[in-house]
């Protein structure tokens, strides 16, 4: 369920996918970096601390580490073992890699013996199933195949109307069936898809692997979706940009956070056609690409519910995703509209840029 109260201190935000300029594609697993082949950066950041950076590929996104510890040693190892978890995790919940359970329950429609973390999240996606009024869908999956699909060759037709409403009787996260360790789907053809929510809950157990090790000043940025342990030394809060829709470094707001995470969804990242009306966000009642957003960007306690809640914003109107966020205890949002206004929930707080 949503935290009821404020755990942590304010929120922040950021961009998304800086991988896609890579790839070409989101999702999890696309591509990660051997453990041995990080890109790193260690300095004397003052009398105190050092700032220990480093930046890996994972999980279809450029992942960043940037912690501030007295110890360059402990940083490191510390940094070293967040990025074994976000390897291991990614690996589970993969729908690419025809090894992973997510990839298993897709083609089998069933999985017994499912992995925890994947239960975990399955429950916490039908929770936001339920509080976004069943537009939080992670069984999508199908209208993504689609779309893929169709686009690969632009000399194909377009998806029919007819295709569209016949694979969305696949989506309903209702749908889905837990028994114990058991999932199962209840109509053959369905399949879900973790990009929604998977990346901020892998990015928070980093995190908290980073805590166990001792850090108490550090940043976790998989392409957007961030996460803060604590300041960045100083009492100095961690400054962070808003993406700016357009690409043309007209940032929308810059926010300070400490202690908080930060994820944005934005319908500049993965296009499946050449007129940019089908990306990869998908409204599961309607079967199209909602179009009145250009990004939403979602300040929250933890990457999971920064990430899952950015999602649901960009499906919803704006009226609406703010409505939802301000009655959401320690939540922010700013949405972007695709005529450039901006609409800030009731608790955003951003600073000049």
């Amino acid at each position: 369920m949503i935290k009821e109260s404020c755990q942590l201190v304010e929120h922040g935000y950021i961009n998304r996918r800086d991988f896609l300029k890579i790839s070409g594609i989101a999702g999890l697993g696309l591509a990660t970096c051997p453990i041995g082949a990080p890109l790193a950066e260690a300095v004397k950041f003052d009398r105190k601390l050092y700032k220990v950076s480093r930046s890996r590929i994972g999980m279809g996104a450029i992942v960043s580490m940037t912690v501030f510890d007295p110890s360059r040693d402990r940083a490191e190892e510390a940094m070293s073992i967040a990025f074994e978890e976000i390897e291991r995790l990614a690996k589970l919940m993969s729908r690419y890699d025809p090894s992973t359970p997510v990839a298993q329950l897709n083609r089998d429609g069933f999985l017994k013996e499912a992995p925890p973390e994947l239960l975990f999240l399955i429950k916490k996606s039908m929770h936001y199933h339920q509080i976004s009024n069943d537009l939080f869908d992670i069984t999508v999956k199908p209208l993504l195949d689609l779309f893929v699909k169709s686009y690969r060759d632009p000399k194909k037709a377009l998806p029919s109307e007819q295709k569209i409403t016949e694979l969305l009787e696949l989506v309903d996260a209702e749908l889905i069936y837990l028994n114990g360790k058991t999932i199962e789907f209840k109509k053959d053809g369905m399949g879900i898809t973790l990009d929604g929510i998977a990346k901020g809950f892998i990015v928070d157990k980093a995190a908290e692997k980073l805590m166990l090790k001792g850090v108490n000043h550090g940043l976790i940025n998989a392409g957007g979706d961030i996460r803060t342990i604590g300041d960045k030394g100083n009492n100095k809060p961690w400054k962070i940009v808003i993406e700016d829709p357009l690409k043309n470094k007209d940032y929308p707001d810059m926010v300070a956070i400490t202690n908080r995470s930060i994820a944005t969804s934005g319908n500049y990242e993965v296009f499946f056609d050449q007129e940019k009306i089908f990306h990869h966000i998908v409204n599961p009642k309607t079967g199209s690409s909602p179009l009145i957003n250009a990004s939403v960007s979602v300040q929250a306690p933890t990457a999971m519910e920064a990430d899952a809640l950015s999602t649901t914003l960009f499906i919803l109107d704006p009226v609406r995703g703010t409505r939802l966020i301000d009655s959401l205890p320690c939540f922010q949002s700013l949405i972007v509209t695709r005529n450039r206004k901006k609409i800030k929930s009731s608790r955003w707080q951003g600073i000049r840029i």
